[in-house]
């Protein structure tokens, strides 16, 4: 991007900080209603911090930055859920053809909570229904939670044995282009921990993902002019082979290999 000056030391969240000041800004109401994918493809690229520049220029002067308050970088808390057999992270992890995720999700700086259940069809379309959750039980399943979860799962013993296994920690800003149908999410500072200490972090890359209906967005084929392919990357399926032993980790090798390491928790940020 034109008049981008950035620092070798910048970490990957000043770099999206930086880059991303110089677009115009997008209201929340603007974000939703232009690009708002419940059934959606997700496409997920790992991403050197110095790459991002000429991925905002090259998408146009019609991309803008979500923005609420005058920020436009926010703190994301999820919680996932899982049965003691791991029903969620096998599904995972071996590609199910109908697989499913349970997770509260913290808007940390608005105290914001959801109850999101994540579906996976068999095209591999992701389907995301919500509902307002309170933040004060966020690790915790209540009755209404579990009657929401069995609407669109079916789970043994009604999802009472639900419990929180593992939990994420990122910065995440919002791009999106509502002509070009453009819409994608870059994640930095991204730390998976479980409550007894032990973590995983992706500490000098970003995590961009895009969303579509189906076919190939213009800012999917930017990324493969700059030498980035898909990657199969779970934040939650990660997390989890890396901080559970014995847990297979063979689909997410290839990224925990190359761009992720063990970290204390308290270095999410």
């Amino acid at each position: 991007m034109s008049g981008v000056i950035l620092r070798a030391t910048d970490s990957p969240s000043d770099v999206l900080a930086t880059v991303i000041q110089r677009l115009r800004p997008a209201t929340l109401e603007e974000t939703v209603e232009a690009a708002a994918l419940q059934t959606r493809i997700d496409r997920k690229y790992i991403v050197a911090p110095e790459l991002l520049a000429p991925l905002v220029h090259g998408l146009g002067g019609g991309v803008q930055a979500l923005e609420i308050d005058a920020e436009r970088c926010f703190a994301y808390e999820s919680v996932y859920f899982d049965t003691p057999a791991l029903d969620s992270f096998r599904g995972a992890s071996t590609q199910r053809r109908r697989r499913w995720k349970v997770r509260t999700r913290t808007y940390v700086e608005s105290g914001e909570c959801m109850l999101e259940v994540k579906t996976r069809g068999a095209h591999e379309e992701t389907e995301k229904d919500r509902m307002p959750y309170a933040i004060g039980v966020r690790r915790h399943l209540t009755d209404p939670a579990l009657a929401f979860v069995n609407e669109r799962v079916l789970l043994p013993e009604g999802g009472r044995e639900l419990a929180p296994v593992l939990t994420t920690a990122y910065r995440r800003a919002t791009l999106l282009d509502a002509v070009a149908g453009v819409r994608l999410t870059v994640d930095s500072g991204v730390v998976c921990s479980t409550d007894d200490g032990r973590a995983i972090a992706l500490p000098d890359h970003l995590l961009i993902e895009t969303k579509s209906a189906g076919a190939p967005t213009s800012a999917d084929r930017l990324l493969w002019q700059l030498g980035q392919r898909p990657m199969s990357i779970s934040k939650f399926g990660i997390g989890m082979a890396c901080t559970r032993p014995g847990l297979r980790a063979n689909r997410w090798h290839r990224p925990i290999r190359r761009y992720f390491r063990t970290e204390a928790p308290s270095a999410a940020g």
